[in-house]
C-alpha cells in the first residue's frame, strides 16, 4: 500500500461516514443514498475494509471484507454498521455508548497465498505487526488483523487464536497443513 495511500482528506471523508452510518444504524434510521460523484476517485474505487469499534480502548465490535466487491466509501459504511449491530460476539451497540465509540479503518492489500513446508517454517515466514493473517481449513476461515499482533505478538499465541476463532483445536496449525493467506492494511482512526 505505500504508493497507494489515502490522503489526510480522504481518510477523513472515510471516518465521517462511518460515524455517520454508525449514528444512523444504531439508531435504525435509513442511510441516505450517497451521490459517489461527489466523492475522490480513490473512495469510488472498489475497496476491502474492516472497521473496528472500541470504548476506551476495549473492542467492541469488528466486521469487514478480505475482498473488494463494491466502492471503498460504500464498503466502510456498511462494515460500521455491521460492527454495530452484527457482530456475533457482541450485543448490538445501543444509542447511549455512540459518544464513547472510536471508529478504525483498516484497508486491505488483496490476500496472497503463503506457502510453507511445516510449522516451524510457517512460523518463519509471517511478519508480526505486518501481516493480516487468513487461516482456512475447508469451508472454516478466520483472519486477524496485522494489529491483533499488538495483543499477541507471540506468532505460535497469534496462530493458536487464530485457529480458536475459526472453530477448530488451537493446535490445528502444527498437526494440520491449513491454507494460509497474508495482506497487509492501512490502519487509521479517529
Amino acid at each position: 500500500m505505500t504508493d497507494d495511500r489515502l490522503t489526510l482528506e480522504e481518510r477523513s471523508l472515510l471516518l465521517e461516514q462511518a460515524r455517520h452510518a454508525l449514528t444512523f444504524g444504531v439508531l435504525g434510521s435509513p442511510l441516505d443514498a450517497l451521490n459517489l460523484d461527489s466523492f475522490p476517485l480513490k473512495l469510488r474505487q472498489p475497496g476491502a475494509t474492516f472497521v473496528t469499534l472500541t470504548i476506551d480502548g476495549q473492542l467492541r465490535g469488528c466486521v469487514g471484507a478480505l475482498e473488494p466487491y463494491q466502492p471503498l466509501i460504500e464498503d466502510v459504511r456498511e462494515h460500521a454498521i455491521a460492527a454495530a449491530l452484527q457482530d456475533y460476539r457482541f450485543s448490538p451497540v445501543r444509542p447511549g455508548e455512540l459518544a464513547n465509540i472510536s471508529i478504525e479503518i483498516s484497508r486491505l492489500t488483496p490476500p496472497i497465498p503463503l506457502e510453507y513446508t511445516n510449522p516451524a517454517d510457517l512460523l518463519a515466514k509471517l511478519r508480526p505487526g505486518i501481516d493480516g493473517v487468513v487461516l482456512r481449513d475447508g469451508l472454516r476461515r478466520a483472519t486477524f488483523l496485522p494489529q491483533v499482533w499488538e495483543k499477541l505478538p507471540d506468532t505460535e499465541t497469534f496462530l493458536s487464536h487464530l485457529c480458536q476463532k475459526m472453530g477448530t483445536p488451537a493446535d490445528l496449525w502444527r498437526k494440520k497443513h491449513l491454507e494460509v493467506l497474508i495482506y497487509q492494511v492501512e490502519e487509521f482512526h479517529e
